[in-house]
């Protein structure tokens, strides 16, 4: 289990820098797509809650550091998402596109209502997204239409993401 948590921490990271370095540049109303979150739900779902959950928090700490959210908001937002993406393993089969898109749309949803939730919460230290606004459907769109994309190339590498089970 340590090693498919440590690799798609890895991933994760990588896709992180790439969101901050490349993708900055191609923005669909000030979006980019979210590709950690959607290596994140990747691994949950096929690696399971416990996996999920600490891959999540793992990297949400990584993400903290390079994002300008506040420390550990992305850890608890990603802990849960992957906790929750773990709950579901194994109970559909992962196709090439309706699952794929379906997980990334819930996931991407699921983090924009958390962080609206914090904001009413802590309105000085989290900013919110406006459910009404571009931005949050234009993430919603690249998220969904790059999952398929996203999920074929993480196959690739799925003996380093997937832990075998005895």
């Amino acid at each position: 289990m340590a090693k498919n948590i440590v690799w798609t921490t890895v991933f994760i990271l990588i896709a992180g820098l790439l969101e901050s370095a490349l993708l900055e540049k191609l923005t669909l109303y000030d979006a980019k797509p979210d590709l950690a979150l959607g290596i994140l739900v990747y691994s949950a779902y096929v690696n399971g809650t416990m996996s999920g959950q600490l891959t999540g928090f793992i990297s949400g700490i990584f993400i903290d550091f390079l994002s300008r959210a506040p420390l550990g908001l992305n850890a608890l937002i990603r802990t849960i998402i992957g906790a929750l993406g773990g709950l579901i393993r194994g109970r559909f089969f992962l196709g090439r596109v309706l699952l794929p898109m379906t997980l990334c749309a819930a996931a991407t949803a699921l983090k924009a209502l958390m962080v609206f939730i914090l904001h009413l919460l802590f309105a000085g230290a989290v900013p919110a997204y406006s459910l009404l606004e571009p931005k949050f459907w234009s993430e919603l769109l690249l998220n969904t239409l790059s999952a398929p994309f996203l999920f074929g190339l993480l196959q690739l590498f799925k003996p380093l993401l997937v832990r075998r089970e005895h």
